[in-house]
């Protein structure tokens, strides 16, 4: 991997905290899927399962999640229920932001960055497909894709829209009860050692348009939350530059109008978010964000909940 991308996970983290970041990243994670209770219970997809001789382990943290133990991605997009839309692959660590979130039925949600539509369809079932689901996304092929997507999961409340979500959040201000800001990023959190294509586009120029980029979704964000609604900011990074330093640029930037709050679900794989960076201090409410490690069945993520108040 690229060597400056190492040596800056031994300077923004403890020693052994690297270390096993870049351990994490040795490992092949098994392919791991969500029930789509729109239109499936996790009791049919299992009896599925069985009856294909497939072997899943459940999820303690996600009863809808289920880790294939014995099939590859290939195998399972043979699958009825895939085809059908009844399940969705989909990462463990991509299934956390929605459930952070907690949408509700009946609420409005703003999906500002949403290709290829995992967490939408994830939020309109979380919701019983009930209320209004914006997804955005700025390319116009990733777009399609999602709207592919939503239509395959049956989640009639998403409304696709192809265009920038800057400028569909501008249009909308405190329109949204909920905002999820997925936002693109390095992507440093996906690397596998043994897998270059993982890490072969990794960039200083990268980052910093991706930092660039995140931070004039999340100003959007804001502006489109309703006064106490909630706001979501995940990225599938580990520098804390696009993760941790956000959150705290995003706080002072709208002080007084918005504050990090802890975040209620219970999973053994969490980490600490960073409370200083290089000797800086960060905001008191930053260190309520938290981390996911790469390991052997989780991807390296970073999740903030974030209320506004004002």
């Amino acid at each position: 991997m690229p060597g400056e991308f190492v040596a800056e996970l031994y300077r923004a983290f403890p020693v052994h905290v690297a270390e096993r970041i870049l351990m994490g990243m040795t490992k092949r994670r098994p392919v791991t899927l969500r029930v789509n209770t729109i239109k499936a219970s996790p009791r049919e997809i299992m009896e599925e399962l069985r009856s294909e001789g497939i072997k899943y382990r459940r999820v303690q943290w996600y009863p809808d999640a289920f880790v294939i133990t014995n099939r590859r991605e290939r195998d399972l997009e043979q699958l009825r229920s895939y085809q059908e839309g009844r399940v969705y692959l989909q990462s463990l660590s991509s299934m956390v932001p929605p459930l952070v979130l907690a949408p509700q039925a009946g609420e409005s949600v703003l999906d500002i960055a949403a290709a290829p539509g995992s967490k939408a369809t994830q939020m309109a079932a979380l919701m019983e497909n009930r209320g209004r689901i914006v997804a955005v996304d700025v390319d116009r092929l990733r777009a399609q894709r999602l709207a592919f997507n939503v239509e395959r999961q049956g989640a009639s409340i998403v409304e696709v829209v192809a265009g920038d979500g800057v400028a569909v959040a501008a249009s909308s201000p405190e329109a949204f009860d909920r905002v999820l800001v997925d936002a693109p990023c390095s992507g440093e959190g996906l690397f596998l050692v043994d897998d270059p294509a993982t890490y072969r586009p990794w960039s200083q120029k990268l980052r910093s348009r991706s930092t660039a980029s995140q931070r004039r979704l999340l100003d959007a964000g804001v502006k489109a939350l309703k006064p106490g609604g909630f706001l979501v900011y995940s990225t599938c990074t580990l520098n804390p530059e696009e993760n941790e330093l956000a959150v705290d640029h995003l706080l002072k930037r709208h002080g007084g109008l918005l504050e990090a709050v802890p975040i209620e679900l219970d999973m053994p794989e969490w980490s600490p978010a960073l409370e200083q960076v290089e000797g800086r201090i960060l905001g008191p409410s930053v260190k309520h964000a938290r981390r996911i490690l790469p390991s052997e069945i989780m991807e390296g993520f970073f999740v903030a909940l974030l209320k506004r108040t004002g």
